[in-house]
């Protein structure tokens, strides 16, 4: 199945890498290659980065990153859910985690020019398995402290799982996506007025 980039943020993309549609569970990032891919397909990472980490890293190393993945994936998600409900929480021990993978990233500066002239960009050196986590532990840390709790949120259809910022003018976004589960609350609701007027 192809990725999903429903979620307006990296990061929740990321969480959106597994789901659940119509009860059977997809999962996006179960090997290495599948990881890369992702990585690659969300702009995280060059296609010419994720072909020399292919021959630099053993697939063993590789399928280790994306089980680690998954593992970050799960914990995210989990206080993501909490941080969208309380962002002023006290998460002392989730920041201790985060810093943990952020720490492992070999980050840069460099002047490159941009279409408004000249820019500094930040970079991160990616040479090993660890740095992939820290390249998705960089975006979790962009959400939790620049974009509004209150606008993170999940999709109303009632079997969705997936994740997405409201960029919406009045925030009235409600679903991952208005063709897919959007339509699905549409009949679901004219079926029920249906019902009722038998």
């Amino acid at each position: 199945m192809e990725p999903l980039f429903l979620g307006n943020h990296v990061a929740l993309d990321f969480l959106n890498t597994a789901f659940s549609p119509e009860a059977e569970p997809v999962e996006l990032i179960g090997d290495g290659p599948s990881f890369l891919e992702w990585l690659v397909r969300s702009g995280l990472l060059t296609g010419v980065g994720a072909s020399r980490l292919k021959h630099r890293l053993s697939a063993e190393d590789l399928h280790g990153a994306a089980a680690e993945a998954r593992g970050m994936r799960g914990w995210a998600t989990s206080w993501i859910s909490r941080w969208t409900r309380a962002p002023k929480g006290d998460y002392e021990a989730e920041l201790r985690r985060l810093n943990g993978w952020l720490r492992v990233g070999g980050y840069h500066r460099e002047v490159v020019s941009g279409r408004g002239g000249l820019e500094l960009v930040e970079r991160c050196n990616v040479n090993g398995a660890d740095d992939l986590l820290a390249l998705v532990a960089t975006e979790i840390a962009r959400l939790v402290t620049t974009e509004d709790a209150g606008l993170v949120r999940r999709c109303a259809g009632p079997a969705c799982t997936l994740w997405f910022v409201d960029r919406t003018k009045g925030h009235s976004r409600l679903f991952c996506s208005a063709s897919i589960c959007g339509n699905r609350a549409k009949v679901a609701a004219f079926r029920a007025r249906q019902k009722r007027a038998e």
